[in-house]
Protein backbone atom coordinates (compact mmCIF):
# COMPACT_ATOMS: atom_id res chain seq x y z
CA UNK A 1 0.00 0.00 0.00
CA UNK A 2 1.07 3.59 -0.64
CA UNK A 3 1.29 6.08 2.28
CA UNK A 4 -1.65 7.96 0.82
CA UNK A 5 -2.83 9.70 3.99
CA UNK A 6 0.54 11.38 4.50
CA UNK A 7 0.64 12.58 0.91
CA UNK A 8 -2.79 14.17 1.18
CA UNK A 9 -1.69 15.89 4.38
CA UNK A 10 1.41 17.23 2.62
CA UNK A 11 -0.83 18.48 -0.14
CA UNK A 12 -2.96 20.43 2.28
CA UNK A 13 0.22 22.30 3.27
CA UNK A 14 1.11 22.97 -0.37
CA UNK A 15 -2.18 23.36 -2.24
CA UNK A 16 -0.55 23.80 -5.66
CA UNK A 17 -2.87 24.29 -8.63
CA UNK A 18 -2.68 21.62 -11.33
CA UNK A 19 -4.63 22.17 -14.54
CA UNK A 20 -6.02 19.34 -16.64
CA UNK A 21 -3.59 20.24 -19.42
CA UNK A 22 -0.69 22.53 -20.17
CA UNK A 23 0.50 23.57 -23.62
CA UNK A 24 3.95 22.38 -24.57
CA UNK A 25 6.10 25.09 -26.11
CA UNK A 26 9.49 25.05 -27.80
CA UNK A 27 12.44 27.01 -26.38
CA UNK A 28 11.66 30.67 -26.95
CA UNK A 29 14.91 31.09 -28.87
CA UNK A 30 13.70 28.55 -31.45
CA UNK A 31 10.46 30.40 -32.01
CA UNK A 32 12.15 33.81 -32.24
CA UNK A 33 14.53 32.42 -34.83
CA UNK A 34 11.64 30.85 -36.76
CA UNK A 35 9.68 34.10 -37.02
CA UNK A 36 12.61 36.31 -38.04
CA UNK A 37 11.90 35.58 -41.70
CA UNK A 38 8.42 37.09 -41.28
CA UNK A 39 9.94 40.47 -40.41
CA UNK A 40 12.12 40.25 -43.49
CA UNK A 41 9.39 39.23 -45.92
CA UNK A 42 6.47 41.15 -44.31
CA UNK A 43 4.36 38.18 -45.49
CA UNK A 44 2.11 37.39 -42.52
CA UNK A 45 -0.60 35.16 -44.02
CA UNK A 46 -2.05 33.92 -47.34
CA UNK A 47 0.06 30.79 -47.68
CA UNK A 48 3.50 32.23 -47.05
CA UNK A 49 6.83 30.41 -46.94
CA UNK A 50 6.39 28.99 -43.40
CA UNK A 51 2.84 27.89 -44.16
CA UNK A 52 4.01 25.99 -47.22
CA UNK A 53 6.96 24.47 -45.34
CA UNK A 54 4.68 23.25 -42.56
CA UNK A 55 2.22 21.86 -45.12
CA UNK A 56 5.01 19.82 -46.71
CA UNK A 57 6.31 18.60 -43.33
CA UNK A 58 2.86 17.51 -42.13
CA UNK A 59 2.03 15.90 -45.45
CA UNK A 60 5.07 13.72 -44.86
CA UNK A 61 4.08 13.12 -41.23
CA UNK A 62 0.63 11.92 -42.31
CA UNK A 63 2.02 9.89 -45.22
CA UNK A 64 -0.68 11.61 -47.27
CA UNK A 65 -0.94 12.71 -50.88
CA UNK A 66 -3.36 15.58 -50.21
CA UNK A 67 -3.11 17.75 -47.08
CA UNK A 68 -4.28 21.29 -46.24
CA UNK A 69 -3.76 23.59 -43.23
CA UNK A 70 -6.60 25.57 -41.64
CA UNK A 71 -7.00 28.31 -39.06
CA UNK A 72 -8.54 25.84 -36.59
CA UNK A 73 -9.90 22.33 -36.38
CA UNK A 74 -13.57 23.30 -36.39
CA UNK A 75 -13.34 25.19 -39.67
CA UNK A 76 -11.33 22.31 -41.09
CA UNK A 77 -14.15 19.87 -40.29
CA UNK A 78 -16.99 22.18 -41.30
CA UNK A 79 -15.40 22.92 -44.68
CA UNK A 80 -14.43 19.27 -45.18
CA UNK A 81 -18.10 18.32 -44.91
CA UNK A 82 -19.05 21.18 -47.23
CA UNK A 83 -16.49 20.07 -49.81
CA UNK A 84 -18.25 16.72 -50.23
CA UNK A 85 -21.57 18.33 -51.22
CA UNK A 86 -23.54 16.21 -48.76
CA UNK A 87 -27.31 16.34 -48.25
CA UNK A 88 -29.51 14.52 -45.76
CA UNK A 89 -28.57 12.56 -42.66
CA UNK A 90 -25.17 11.86 -41.15
CA UNK A 91 -24.69 9.00 -38.68
CA UNK A 92 -22.34 10.10 -35.92
CA UNK A 93 -21.60 9.85 -32.20
CA UNK A 94 -22.93 12.09 -29.44
CA UNK A 95 -19.85 11.25 -27.34
CA UNK A 96 -17.62 13.98 -28.71
CA UNK A 97 -16.81 17.67 -28.41
CA UNK A 98 -19.59 20.05 -29.46
CA UNK A 99 -17.64 21.06 -32.59
CA UNK A 100 -18.34 17.73 -34.32
CA UNK A 101 -22.11 18.09 -34.10
CA UNK A 102 -22.03 21.81 -34.91
CA UNK A 103 -20.03 21.19 -38.09
CA UNK A 104 -22.72 18.76 -39.28
CA UNK A 105 -25.64 21.05 -38.46
CA UNK A 106 -24.00 24.18 -39.88
CA UNK A 107 -23.79 22.32 -43.20
CA UNK A 108 -27.57 21.86 -43.21
CA UNK A 109 -27.21 18.17 -42.40
CA UNK A 110 -29.12 16.17 -39.79
CA UNK A 111 -27.04 14.24 -37.25
CA UNK A 112 -28.36 10.78 -36.39
CA UNK A 113 -26.72 9.63 -33.18
CA UNK A 114 -25.34 6.12 -32.91
CA UNK A 115 -24.36 4.54 -29.60
CA UNK A 116 -20.74 3.79 -28.69
CA UNK A 117 -18.74 0.71 -27.80
CA UNK A 118 -18.42 0.57 -23.96
CA UNK A 119 -14.70 -0.27 -24.04
CA UNK A 120 -13.42 1.57 -27.08
CA UNK A 121 -15.77 4.56 -26.53
CA UNK A 122 -15.97 5.22 -30.29
CA UNK A 123 -19.02 4.81 -32.53
CA UNK A 124 -20.22 1.19 -32.48
CA UNK A 125 -20.11 -0.15 -36.07
CA UNK A 126 -22.52 -2.96 -35.18
CA UNK A 127 -25.23 -0.35 -34.53
CA UNK A 128 -24.72 1.81 -37.61
CA UNK A 129 -26.57 -0.23 -40.21
CA UNK A 130 -29.88 -0.13 -38.32
CA UNK A 131 -29.79 3.69 -38.52
CA UNK A 132 -29.25 3.91 -42.29
CA UNK A 133 -32.18 5.29 -44.30
CA UNK A 134 -32.64 6.56 -47.85
CA UNK A 135 -31.57 9.98 -46.50
CA UNK A 136 -28.23 8.81 -45.08
CA UNK A 137 -25.24 10.27 -46.92
CA UNK A 138 -22.25 9.82 -44.60
CA UNK A 139 -20.76 8.49 -41.37
CA UNK A 140 -18.75 10.81 -39.13
CA UNK A 141 -16.66 8.83 -36.65
CA UNK A 142 -14.55 10.34 -33.88
CA UNK A 143 -11.21 8.97 -32.69
CA UNK A 144 -11.67 9.63 -28.96
CA UNK A 145 -8.66 10.40 -26.72
CA UNK A 146 -6.43 8.93 -29.43
CA UNK A 147 -8.49 5.71 -29.46
CA UNK A 148 -9.20 4.88 -33.12
CA UNK A 149 -12.63 3.98 -34.41
CA UNK A 150 -13.03 0.44 -35.74
CA UNK A 151 -12.17 1.78 -39.16
CA UNK A 152 -12.38 -1.45 -41.15
CA UNK A 153 -15.85 -2.30 -39.86
CA UNK A 154 -17.14 1.25 -40.39
CA UNK A 155 -15.77 1.45 -43.90
CA UNK A 156 -17.22 -1.95 -44.79
CA UNK A 157 -20.69 -0.70 -43.84
CA UNK A 158 -20.10 2.54 -45.76
CA UNK A 159 -18.96 0.70 -48.88
CA UNK A 160 -22.02 -1.58 -48.75
CA UNK A 161 -24.39 1.41 -48.69
CA UNK A 162 -22.40 3.90 -50.79
CA UNK A 163 -21.73 6.33 -47.92
CA UNK A 164 -18.92 8.79 -47.36
CA UNK A 165 -16.72 8.36 -44.26
CA UNK A 166 -15.26 11.34 -42.44
CA UNK A 167 -13.16 11.03 -39.29
CA UNK A 168 -12.87 13.69 -36.64
CA UNK A 169 -9.26 12.91 -35.69
CA UNK A 170 -8.79 15.97 -33.47
CA UNK A 171 -7.26 13.79 -30.73
CA UNK A 172 -5.27 11.47 -32.96
CA UNK A 173 -2.15 13.26 -34.18
CA UNK A 174 0.78 10.81 -34.58
CA UNK A 175 -1.47 7.81 -33.93
CA UNK A 176 -0.85 4.71 -36.04
CA UNK A 177 -3.41 1.93 -36.35
CA UNK A 178 -3.17 -1.43 -38.08
CA UNK A 179 0.15 -0.52 -39.64
CA UNK A 180 -0.65 2.89 -41.09
CA UNK A 181 -1.09 6.50 -40.05
CA UNK A 182 -4.58 7.15 -38.73
CA UNK A 183 -4.95 9.95 -41.31
CA UNK A 184 -5.26 7.46 -44.14
CA UNK A 185 -8.65 6.01 -43.23
CA UNK A 186 -11.93 7.21 -44.68
CA UNK A 187 -12.51 9.82 -47.36
CA UNK A 188 -11.36 12.66 -45.10
CA UNK A 189 -9.64 12.96 -41.74
CA UNK A 190 -9.62 16.23 -39.78
CA UNK A 191 -6.97 17.11 -37.18
CA UNK A 192 -6.96 19.83 -34.55
CA UNK A 193 -3.73 21.67 -33.75
CA UNK A 194 -5.23 23.59 -30.82
CA UNK A 195 -2.92 24.61 -27.98
CA UNK A 196 -4.22 21.81 -25.72
CA UNK A 197 -3.34 19.02 -28.14
CA UNK A 198 -0.30 16.72 -28.27
CA UNK A 199 0.88 18.75 -31.25
CA UNK A 200 -0.21 22.34 -31.74
CA UNK A 201 0.20 25.48 -33.81
CA UNK A 202 -1.43 27.59 -31.03
CA UNK A 203 -4.66 27.52 -33.07
CA UNK A 204 -4.91 25.47 -36.19
CA UNK A 205 -6.20 22.42 -37.98
CA UNK A 206 -5.56 20.20 -40.95
CA UNK A 207 -7.37 17.94 -43.39
CA UNK A 208 -6.14 14.83 -45.18
CA UNK A 209 -8.29 13.75 -48.12
CA UNK A 210 -7.94 11.00 -50.69
CA UNK A 211 -9.63 12.66 -53.67
CA UNK A 212 -7.82 15.45 -55.55
CA UNK A 213 -11.14 17.04 -56.54
CA UNK A 214 -12.11 17.32 -52.86
CA UNK A 215 -8.66 18.69 -52.05
CA UNK A 216 -8.99 21.27 -54.82
CA UNK A 217 -12.44 22.35 -53.60
CA UNK A 218 -11.23 22.61 -50.01
CA UNK A 219 -8.25 24.73 -50.98
CA UNK A 220 -10.70 27.30 -52.35
CA UNK A 221 -13.25 27.03 -49.55
CA UNK A 222 -10.64 28.08 -46.95
CA UNK A 223 -9.88 31.18 -49.05
CA UNK A 224 -13.37 32.70 -49.56
CA UNK A 225 -13.91 30.43 -52.57
CA UNK A 226 -11.03 31.88 -54.58
CA UNK A 227 -8.25 30.09 -56.32
CA UNK A 228 -5.07 31.57 -54.87
CA UNK A 229 -4.32 34.69 -56.91
CA UNK A 230 -7.61 34.53 -58.82
CA UNK A 231 -10.08 37.40 -59.12
CA UNK A 232 -13.26 35.33 -59.04
CA UNK A 233 -14.61 32.81 -56.55
CA UNK A 234 -16.84 29.89 -57.50
CA UNK A 235 -17.49 28.52 -53.98
CA UNK A 236 -19.24 29.93 -50.90
CA UNK A 237 -16.07 29.88 -48.84
CA UNK A 238 -14.77 31.54 -45.68
CA UNK A 239 -11.46 32.83 -44.37
CA UNK A 240 -9.91 29.76 -42.73
CA UNK A 241 -6.25 30.25 -43.61
CA UNK A 242 -3.41 29.72 -41.13
CA UNK A 243 -1.04 32.62 -40.46
CA UNK A 244 2.75 32.52 -40.67
CA UNK A 245 3.08 32.95 -36.89
CA UNK A 246 0.98 29.86 -36.25
CA UNK A 247 2.89 27.93 -38.89
CA UNK A 248 6.16 28.92 -37.22
CA UNK A 249 4.96 27.49 -33.91
CA UNK A 250 3.93 24.32 -35.72
CA UNK A 251 7.36 23.92 -37.31
CA UNK A 252 9.06 24.36 -33.94
CA UNK A 253 6.77 21.93 -32.10
CA UNK A 254 7.13 19.32 -34.82
CA UNK A 255 10.83 19.07 -33.98
CA UNK A 256 9.94 17.99 -30.42
CA UNK A 257 6.97 15.70 -31.06
CA UNK A 258 8.78 12.45 -30.21
CA UNK A 259 10.01 13.85 -26.90
CA UNK A 260 6.54 15.25 -26.17
CA UNK A 261 4.88 11.86 -26.61
CA UNK A 262 7.63 10.07 -24.67
CA UNK A 263 7.14 12.36 -21.66
CA UNK A 264 3.37 11.94 -21.81
CA UNK A 265 3.83 8.18 -21.93
CA UNK A 266 5.87 8.25 -18.70
CA UNK A 267 3.08 10.16 -16.94
CA UNK A 268 0.44 7.77 -18.29
CA UNK A 269 2.41 4.70 -17.24
CA UNK A 270 2.68 6.04 -13.70
CA UNK A 271 -1.08 6.56 -13.59
CA UNK A 272 -1.44 2.96 -14.83
CA UNK A 273 0.83 1.70 -12.07
CA UNK A 274 -1.15 3.51 -9.36
CA UNK A 275 -4.68 2.97 -10.68
CA UNK A 276 -4.47 -0.10 -12.91
CA UNK A 277 -5.47 -2.66 -10.27
CA UNK A 278 -8.05 -0.56 -8.45
CA UNK A 279 -11.45 -2.23 -8.49
CA UNK A 280 -14.07 -0.18 -10.32
CA UNK A 281 -11.77 1.99 -12.42
CA UNK A 282 -11.74 1.44 -16.19
CA UNK A 283 -8.63 2.87 -17.84
CA UNK A 284 -7.43 3.33 -21.43
CA UNK A 285 -8.25 0.15 -23.39
CA UNK A 286 -5.71 -2.22 -24.89
CA UNK A 287 -6.27 -2.21 -28.65
CA UNK A 288 -4.38 -4.49 -31.02
CA UNK A 289 -2.45 -2.62 -33.68
CA UNK A 290 -2.56 0.77 -31.93
CA UNK A 291 0.47 3.01 -31.51
CA UNK A 292 -0.71 5.62 -28.99
CA UNK A 293 -0.04 9.34 -28.70
CA UNK A 294 -0.96 9.62 -24.98
CA UNK A 295 -3.18 12.60 -25.62
CA UNK A 296 -5.55 12.10 -22.66
CA UNK A 297 -5.91 9.99 -19.54
CA UNK A 298 -9.60 9.03 -19.27
CA UNK A 299 -10.89 7.10 -16.27
CA UNK A 300 -14.37 5.59 -16.04
CA UNK A 301 -15.71 5.24 -12.49
CA UNK A 302 -17.90 2.17 -12.04
CA UNK A 303 -20.03 1.46 -8.97
CA UNK A 304 -17.26 -0.39 -7.10
CA UNK A 305 -14.73 2.46 -7.46
CA UNK A 306 -13.46 4.22 -4.29
CA UNK A 307 -15.43 7.32 -5.35
CA UNK A 308 -17.97 8.03 -8.03
CA UNK A 309 -17.05 10.41 -10.86
CA UNK A 310 -18.54 13.54 -9.34
CA UNK A 311 -17.05 12.83 -5.90
CA UNK A 312 -13.64 12.35 -7.51
CA UNK A 313 -14.02 15.59 -9.47
CA UNK A 314 -15.02 17.55 -6.36
CA UNK A 315 -12.21 16.03 -4.28
CA UNK A 316 -9.61 17.03 -6.85
CA UNK A 317 -11.08 20.54 -7.10
CA UNK A 318 -10.78 20.91 -3.33
CA UNK A 319 -7.01 20.54 -3.65
CA UNK A 320 -6.66 22.85 -6.64
CA UNK A 321 -6.52 20.06 -9.23
CA UNK A 322 -8.64 20.47 -12.34
CA UNK A 323 -9.92 17.34 -14.03
CA UNK A 324 -12.45 17.41 -16.87
CA UNK A 325 -15.78 15.65 -17.38
CA UNK A 326 -14.90 15.02 -20.99
CA UNK A 327 -17.40 14.41 -22.64
CA UNK A 328 -20.30 15.57 -20.50
CA UNK A 329 -23.03 16.20 -21.42
CA UNK A 330 -23.51 14.33 -24.66
CA UNK A 331 -23.69 16.76 -27.58
CA UNK A 332 -27.19 15.46 -28.35
CA UNK A 333 -28.31 16.98 -25.05
CA UNK A 334 -26.86 20.48 -25.43
CA UNK A 335 -29.49 23.16 -24.91
CA UNK A 336 -28.61 24.85 -28.22
CA UNK A 337 -30.11 21.83 -30.03
CA UNK A 338 -33.27 21.46 -27.96
CA UNK A 339 -35.56 22.90 -30.65
CA UNK A 340 -33.99 21.11 -33.61
CA UNK A 341 -32.88 17.68 -32.36
CA UNK A 342 -34.53 14.79 -30.59
CA UNK A 343 -31.83 12.97 -28.59
CA UNK A 344 -31.72 9.38 -29.87
CA UNK A 345 -31.44 6.53 -27.42
CA UNK A 346 -27.74 6.03 -26.80
CA UNK A 347 -27.67 4.42 -23.33
CA UNK A 348 -24.03 3.33 -23.42
CA UNK A 349 -22.87 6.81 -24.38
CA UNK A 350 -25.06 8.33 -21.66
CA UNK A 351 -23.70 5.97 -19.02
CA UNK A 352 -20.07 6.64 -19.98
CA UNK A 353 -20.71 10.39 -20.08
CA UNK A 354 -21.99 10.22 -16.49
CA UNK A 355 -18.96 8.25 -15.29
CA UNK A 356 -15.91 9.54 -17.17
CA UNK A 357 -13.21 11.91 -15.96
CA UNK A 358 -10.05 12.95 -17.78
CA UNK A 359 -7.20 13.37 -15.30
CA UNK A 360 -4.42 15.94 -15.76
CA UNK A 361 -1.95 14.85 -18.42
CA UNK A 362 0.80 16.86 -20.08
CA UNK A 363 4.48 16.42 -20.79
CA UNK A 364 5.69 18.60 -17.91
CA UNK A 365 3.43 17.05 -15.25
CA UNK A 366 5.71 15.88 -12.40
CA UNK A 367 5.36 12.30 -11.14
CA UNK A 368 4.91 13.76 -7.65
CA UNK A 369 1.79 15.49 -8.92
CA UNK A 370 0.49 12.21 -10.38
CA UNK A 371 0.94 10.62 -6.96
CA UNK A 372 -1.00 13.47 -5.33
CA UNK A 373 -3.85 13.02 -7.78
CA UNK A 374 -3.96 9.25 -7.29
CA UNK A 375 -3.89 9.58 -3.50
CA UNK A 376 -6.94 11.83 -3.57
CA UNK A 377 -8.81 9.41 -5.81
CA UNK A 378 -8.02 6.40 -3.62
CA UNK A 379 -8.77 7.92 -0.19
Amino acid sequence: MFPAVKRVTDMEKNNETILVTQSSMPPIEEYVEAIQSIWKSKWLTNMGKLHEELTARLQKEFEAEHFLLFSNGHMALELALQSLGLQGEVITTPFTFLSTTLAIIRNGLTPVFCDIDPVRLTIDPDKIEALITEKTCAIVGVHIYGIPCETRAIEAVAAKHGLRVIYDAAHAFHVRYLGQNIANYGDISMFSFHATKVYHTIEGGGVVCRDFKVYDRLSRLRNFGFFLGAEDGDQFGVNAKMSEFHAAMGLCNLQHIQQEIHRRKKVSMHYDMRLGKVNGLQLFPNINGLERNYAYYPVIFHDTAPKNRDEAYDSLQKYGITARKYFYPLTSRFSCFKDILQPEKTPVAQDISDRILCLPLYAALPIEAVNRICDILLN
